[in-house]
């Protein structure tokens, strides 16, 4: 089945190299997260010129391609064209600096639960707000039934974890989940809490033993260090006996063999090991914390967008998560709320004085991402191109952060910063203060850049500075008329864009225009200018007029599907064309008899740069060569 987004998706595996040097790749909430066997070959500057891609990062020993809310539908385009995950993703990584492996190993294996964790998280917080309001008894079957679907991914977290631990470490994922469920076995949990009750109430319970070792019953629910460190110990057995035992054999043994040592190891040495170093690292951020939490949030709220930026925000993932395993409740995560809405805010400034239309169009747009926790948008869109802006985001998440460690506010379960993070901050008691100072955090943090932007950001002396042109230049440079006509490309008939059945163009998030369904295979050119760009499947054609019109004409919807099939170009890339010459011939008929629709996009991709783009006529049928498209 076609997919909208295949076009971009070959684009975004050419220019990292092509599949070959694809090691592994894994995305999160807005990136594609790329390993490259060799990163010199990714093309970034290239990558950032395609209308689909916000920008591109290299950080973390990774080749970051930033694509918005949607892309885990650019991650499933991608899946084919690059096949299974490579053999020599060890040897990539190996090249790497010893913080830029571990990045990507954090990254590679909270990614891909990421989206599940924040789900169930609000869902929490939500329940939690419920009980608080005394909307739901916390007795009840209702609350029983609710907090089950909420809490049960952070109970058995173990098993998670061992899926992607075990599959970024390159063993079986399965096993992995294996060695998780182990750890939360119910038998394993009740006698640890049959032990923790007899604790309490002065009590001893024998001791356990396995082979005549004391066993150590530790908490492994919610846990995070322990399954990494059982599902590193298990890989390296489970290659050794891959090699070692015969192939009829080692798809039954191999996974007998690592559970029947895997497992009582992990109880016995790696679980207790790996639950004091957790408990060690919650300790020392605590100390670090109760030293100042005023000026503790202060740093994590200016700092926190600038790791977001070069992706080294994921370090921090299972410091929070741990945190909440120790402790049951993190105190950073709270901190970076207030500079999530510091980004917002800096948008709503630019929305604010914006002048030009598209300007506040986009301010409006990612700011209302913004609230939901996805700032990506108007980091790179917006705020970090003009600069000041985004540094004034900073300073609102910075004055919210500390508000909030002034309040000592908490969450209580896992989840992104956003707006519905407020309620994942209640704590069992109900609402209080802390609460109340995340609701002034999150405020200050919108408010503070918003009239730092609008006091002193000036939009139109900063956005897009027009270069001077000396008067001996002017005689050789077409000014821009007051308006330019497109004339029609085909024969045929003239649709909305909106209308189009694919949301990339409907959307116009590639710029405005038009849409015309062909009545034959003969392409012309719409402008005077010069043939930009030719897509290396011959079905789509990038143009400039004479007066700077960027014109994107795409011929038939998913045609990238036919790599070049049926399509003969009348003209190559940098060619200079006239009104009315063809562009390019097609067998329109036997596109339609692969099951392909020929309706085609007319963009204007530098929509920006005009007032509007209106349609020239209002008739339902056009011929070729007669005016379609008017930019004011």
């Amino acid at each position: 089945m076609s997919n909208k987004y295949d076009e971009l998706a070959q684009e975004i595996v050419e220019k990292v190299g092509g599949a070959d040097n694809v090691a592994s790749l894994i995305h999160c909430a807005t990136r594609l997260r790329f390993q490259l066997k060799d990163i010199s070959l990714g093309q970034a500057e290239a990558l950032k010129q395609n209308p689909g891609v916000i920008t591109v990062v290299k950080s973390g020993g990774q080749f970051q391609v930033v694509i918005g809310n949607h892309v885990s539908s650019v991650f499933d385009a991608i899946q084919p064209y690059i096949g299974a995950p490579s053999d020599d993703a060890d040897s990539a990584a190996s090249d790497q600096t010893l913080l830029n492996r571990v990045i990507d190993i954090i990254s590679s294996i909270f990614a891909p639960i990421l989206g599940i964790m924040a789900g169930a998280g609000i869902l929490k917080g939500l329940i939690a707000l419920c009980v608080a309001m005394s909307w739901m008894d916390a007795s009840g079957g209702t609350h029983r039934v609710m907090n089950a679907a909420a809490d049960g991914m952070f109970y058995f977290l173990p098993i998670f974890l061992g899926y992607t631990a075990a599959k970024k470490f390159g063993g079986k994922p399965f096993i992995g989940m294996a060695i998780g469920a182990a750890l939360v076995h119910p038998d394993v949990m009740g006698h640890f809490n049959a032990i923790f009750a007899a604790e309490l109430s002065g009590k001893t319970i024998p001791s356990e033993y396995f082979l005549g070792i004391p066993i150590s019953y530790m908490n492994y629910a919610s846990s995070v260090i322990p399954i990494i460190l059982a599902c590193w110990f298990n890989v390296i057995l489970e290659k050794r006996f891959n090699q070692w035992l015969p192939d009829s054999i080692k798809n039954l043994f191999t996974p007998f063999l690592c559970l029947l040592i895997t497992v009582p190891l992990t109880f016995l040495v790696i679980g207790p090991i790996a639950t004091m170093i957790g408990e060690g690292l919650s300790a020392a951020f605590m100390f670090v914390y109760s030293a100042s939490p005023v000026i503790a949030g202060m740093i994590m709220g200016a700092l926190w967008q600038v790791l977001v930026i070069f992706g080294l925000h994921w370090g921090l993932a299972p410091v929070f998560i741990n945190n909440l395993t120790v402790n049951g409740f993190d105190v950073f995560g709270p901190m970076t709320l207030p500079a999530v809405f510091g980004q917002v805010g800096a948008a709503l400034g630019i929305f604010i004085i914006a002048k030009n239309k598209q300007t506040r169009a986009l301010a409006g747009s990612v700011g209302i991402s913004g609230f939901f926790g996805i700032t990506e948008p108007a980091v790179y869109g917006l705020n970090l191109p003009r600069k000041q802006p985004f540094i004034f985001g900073c300073i609102g998440g910075a004055i919210g952060g500390g508000i909030i460690g002034f309040f000592g506010t908490k969450v209580f379960s896992m989840g992104i910063p956003a707006i519905f993070s407020i309620a994942q901050y209640i704590p069992d008691t109900g609402i209080d203060m802390s609460v109340y100072g995340a609701i002034i955090a999150a405020i200050v943090g919108i408010i503070v850049p918003a009239v730092l932007v609008v006091t002193f950001y000036h939009e139109e002396t900063n956005e897009e500075p027009v270069p001077q042109t000396p008067p001996a230049a002017q005689a050789h440079t077409l000014s821009k008329p007051e308006k330019e006509t497109l004339s029609s490309p085909f024969f045929g008939e003239v649709i909305d864009l909106k209308g189009v059945e694919d949301e990339t163009f409907a959307s116009e998030l590639m710029g405005k225009g038009i849409a015309i369904i062909p009545d034959d295979g003969t392409l012309y050119s719409p402008v005077d200018g010069i043939v930009e760009s030719i897509f290396k499947t011959n079905h789509a054609f990038g143009l400039k007029s004479d007066h700077g019109a960027e014109v994107l004409i795409h011929v038939g919807l998913d045609t990238v599907q036919l790599n070049g099939e049926f399509f003969t170009p009348q003209v190559k890339e940098g060619q200079r064309v006239s009104q009315g010459d063809v562009l390019l011939k097609f067998d329109i008929e036997a596109i339609r008899a692969k099951g392909y629709d020929v309706t085609t996009p007319v963009i204007i991709t530098n929509t920006e740069e005009y007032l509007d783009v209106l349609p020239s006529s209002n008739q339902p049928h056009i011929d070729a060569r007669s005016p379609i498209l008017s930019l004011v």
